[in-house]
Order: structure tokens, then sequence, then C-alpha cells
């Protein structure tokens, strides 16, 4: 191509982006943001399983082992003691060691499936089989952004990060505490981060498992949602009650489960593992005391209300052995998860696990293999409940802005991904074939028309411009885009409507609870 050429192309190039707009501003224009919201997932893949009957009739059984000789400790919950005692345990000072297959047997009350009810009924979840939710973040402290850089999370940030759930189309529940709001009183700032979720969204949320009486001001404040009748025979909020591991449930998690439980609503029993610390350094040590663990904790839920919704969770991470720091999106973990998921199944109830973790301090490289990493083995796993979708940086101590949304980029390719393969008439595109012939392109094509705009996945973040384009206008990074796009969605967000007198209620709730007691940070 002599210079006349060169010229005569960028010259054409140049008109192209201008008509257009250019790669930003068609980014812009499926942004996303205000855009329909995706309803939950109902995959249509098998998932992948990495043990065979043998193997998991052999965690089954090492896991029922401890239970049984080691046991699992209760501590200072003489309730939860007694509960046990009646229901056939041996009770050794906190130690609780259970008959075996007890457990088991108890959960047999526990759906296998079960819907989340949303304020706005079209936001409602399936929790269980063959259905997928994404939550976000879950209790960092801090929140990172391009602009402000690491900081402290307030409760406008927490509010933030609400709208941006509630705008991202493939996050399908708003979660829980997406960040710490630390500017608000540890003893008052549940009831703001509830509101926040039941006043900036209409998707599902979760409740506050800090302290049994702010599990109970949660359920209360959802009962004026949805009414004291409808809670009562529903579930309208499912909370995390993580294990203490290895083989420790405190009295602040067994309070708030028996809070949640007995209100009939739905809890995600959790070992927080981060192997090689608190549990083996091997998968299948790792299995069995997860396994363990859930057992005695979800079981105990059908004590305190048979038939109760109760999710099999498993976070589970491992440390460096150099540093003890914890490490995510190593292959260890994910044969983990993928374990877990298939015991899930055999006991017939739910399952959580994964996300979008990394331990990267900023949303780079790092950040994008480790959560990749995660995310796959989350999807492939066949994961009901997904926390931690987006937003998840520094092994959790952050909640960024930017890996939000290139995050919910992310989600939005599982969503499609899950969809599997379209063998419909359309799907196999015979008559595309037979217009086309040998030789010739499909760009023209009356099936390829059709369907141009949907046909594939288009990132709101990534760009495939040339790179004269991309340098016309800035360079930018990925994060520097998710910059500009997450500003776009808090820009766009109007807050779905809520009730008036709802709306009160809840106001007069909060400043009474305030003000019934003084400010506490600790």
């Amino acid at each position: 191509m002599d210079a006349a050429d060169t010229k005569t192309e960028s010259t054409a190039r140049e008109g192209r982006r201008r008509r257009g707009g250019g790669a930003e501003a068609r980014r812009a224009r499926r942004s996303g943001g205000g855009a329909a919201k995706l309803p939950f997932i109902r995959r249509k893949l098998q998932p992948l399983e990495v043990l065979d009957e043998e193997g998991l009739a052999l965690i089954e059984a090492n896991a029922e082992l401890v239970l049984e000789e080691i046991g699992i400790d209760f501590r200072e919950d003489e309730e939860a003691l007694t509960l046990w005692r009646e229901a056939g345990a041996d009770i050794d000072g906190a130690r609780v060691r259970f008959p075996r297959g007890l457990c088991r047997s108890l959960l047999k009350t526990a759906p296998a499936t079960f819907t989340q009810h949303a304020r706005n009924p079209e936001r409602s979840v399936e929790i269980g089989g063959e259905a997928t939710v994404f939550a976000p973040v879950y209790g960092p402290p801090f929140v990172r952004d391009l602009d402000e850089g690491r900081r402290y999370g307030t409760i406008e940030d927490f509010r933030n990060f609400v709208k941006l759930a509630y705008q991202a189309p493939a996050i399908h529940h708003s979660g829980g505490t997406v960040c710490e709001p630390v500017d608000v009183p540890v003893n008052k700032r549940h009831l703001d981060m509830v509101y926040a979720h039941i006043r900036y969204s209409d998707k599902p949320f979760m409740g506050s498992v800090t302290h049994p009486e702010r599990a109970a001001d949660s359920v209360t404040m959802a009962e004026m949602v949805f009414g004291k009748d409808f809670v009562a025979d529903n579930c309208v909020m499912v909370s995390l009650i993580n294990a203490n591991s290895p083989m420790v449930f405190d009295s602040t998690m067994l309070g708030a489960l028996k809070v949640y439980a007995r209100a009939g609503q739905g809890t995600i029993v959790t070992p927080f593992i981060l192997a090689g610390a608190m549990s083996p350094v091997s998968v299948a040590g790792t299995l069995t005391q997860v396994l363990a663990e859930v057992l005695a904790g979800a079981a105990f839920t059908q004590l305190c209300r048979p038939g109760a919704p109760v999710i099999m969770g498993c976070f589970a991470a491992s440390i460096s052995m150099q540093s003890g720091a914890p490490t995510f999106g190593t292959p260890e973990p994910a044969l983990v998860s993928y374990g877990a998921a298939q015991l899930a199944r055999r006991l017939g109830i739910p399952f959580r696990t994964g996300g979008s973790l990394c331990a990267s301090k900023v949303a780079d490289a790092q950040a994008a293999y480790e959560s990749a990493n995660t995310l796959n083995a989350t999807m492939l796993a066949g994961t009901n409940f997904v926390l931690h979708g987006a937003g998840w940086l520094e092994g959790g101590l952050v909640s960024s802005y930017e890996k939000f949304v290139m995050d919910c980029d992310q989600l939005a390719m599982q969503q499609r991904f899950s969809e599997g393969v379209d063998l419909s008439e359309d799907g196999q595109a015979l008559s595309a074939i037979r217009e086309v012939g040998p030789g010739s392109h499909y760009l023209g094509c009356a099936h390829t028309q059709a369907h141009f705009e949907t046909a594939f996945y288009r990132s709101p973040i990534a760009d495939n411009s040339s790179f004269e384009q991309w340098q016309a206008e800035g360079s930018k990074s990925a994060e520097e885009r998710a910059n500009a796009l997450w500003k776009a969605w808090l820009a766009e967000y109007e807050a779905p409507p809520l009730d008036p007198g709802i709306d009160e209620a809840l106001t007069a709730f909060i400043d009474a609870k305030k003000a019934s007691m003084p400010d506490a940070f600790a």
C-alpha cells in the first residue's frame, strides 16, 4: 500500500469512527446500566464432576467419622446444646458428637429448592436445582476506585454498590454487606444497610448476622415490606452463617442462625476455609471437614424449624505456605468446589461457593486470571448461589468499583455460556448454509442479518478496535474504561418505586432503634 492508499484508508477509518461515535460510544450504547435485568440462570449444561461414586462414599464416611468420634463445638449456646441432646447427640461441655446418620436424617426436611421472594416479584429467584443466582461481594471494610484509591468504606459507598448491583443486568441478587460502612456505629449500621437494600433495589437481599438482635431487626424490617404473614410462610431473605473453622460454631453465628431458621428464612451454612491453616492441606481432607461442618450446622437449622431453607456453603481458598497469606484461583480450591457441589447434590440441598475471587491489590492481570479461574470453576461445578460474584479485591478486604463492573461483564458472559447450544431449527442454521454455499461468506446472508446484533456476546468494557482507533480515543486500559462505566451506571440510576407508607414505617423503626441505644464502634 503506497502513501496515497494509506492516507485514503486512514481518512475512511476516521470517517467511520466519527459516524459511529467510535468504540467508546458503541460501548456506552451497550453499557447495560438500567437495561432489562437478566433473570436468574437456568443452566442447560451438566456440571463437571471430579469424584466417582467410590470417592463420594469415602468422603461421606469420613465426615460421619469426624462427627461421631471428634465432634463439633457449639460454643456459649446452652439452648443449642439442649436441642442436640434432645435429638440424641452426645454432649461433653461445648463438644457435640453425633450418632452416625443423625445429621443427614435431620436434613431430610430441608427443601431441595426454594424461592427467595423479592419485593418486585419479577426479581424473585429460585435457589437450588438447575438454577444459579449471582450476588455481589460481601464483607470488605475497604473500597477502592481509580479516583480516590483505597479507603475505608462509608454508607455512601454501600449505597453506591447497592445501586450498581441493581443496575447490573447479570446480578440477580442485591447481596448483603457489599462493603462495611465504618462511618456508622457498629451497633446501628445493620439498620442502614438493610434499609439501603430495600430502598435502592427491588432485588432479593440478605440480612444482618453480626448479632441475634440485628438478625431479628432484619426480620422485622422484612415483615414491614412483605407483610408478617407472608414472611412467616415464605423466604424473603438468605443470610450467611460461617462456621469458625476448624469445627466450631460460635454464639454469634448460632444466635443469628436460630433467628432466621425459626422465622423460616434461608441460611447459607459455610465453613470459611483457608486450607493448610483451617483445614488439612489435602483436597480430600478439606472436603471431609467441610461436609462435617455443614452437616452439623445445616442439620441444626432443622432442629430450630423443620423445613427451614438452608444452603450448603463452601468457601475454600489455599494459603501461601511461605507467607501464610490466602491465595485464589489455584487448582486445589477448584477441586474442593467441584467435590463439595457433588456432595451437596447428594445431600439434597442447594449449594453455594466461589465467585470472582483474587488476592490482587488492584484490578490488574492477576485479578483477572485469579477471578476467571475461580468463576469458571464456580459455574462448571453447578453452583446455585454465587456470593462474591462481583467487586472482590485484595483477598476480600476491598470492594472495588472498577472490578465490580468488570466482573459483571464476566457474569453476563457466564450467563450466556450457561444457556448451552441452541439446537432449534434456527440454531442449526441450515438455511444459511444453503443460501451461502461453497466459496462465499455469511456476512450478508439472511440468517446473519437476522441475528447480527444478538449472535455473539458483546462486552461493554473490552476494546476490540484497531490500535489506531484505541490510541485516538485515549489509549485507555480496561480499568479506565470500567471507571467510566460505573460512573455512567450511577448517573443513569433511578430508584425502583417503594410504597411511601412502607418507607415511612421503615424510617420510623430505624430512628426508634437508633435512639434506644448509644453509639458503639466496637
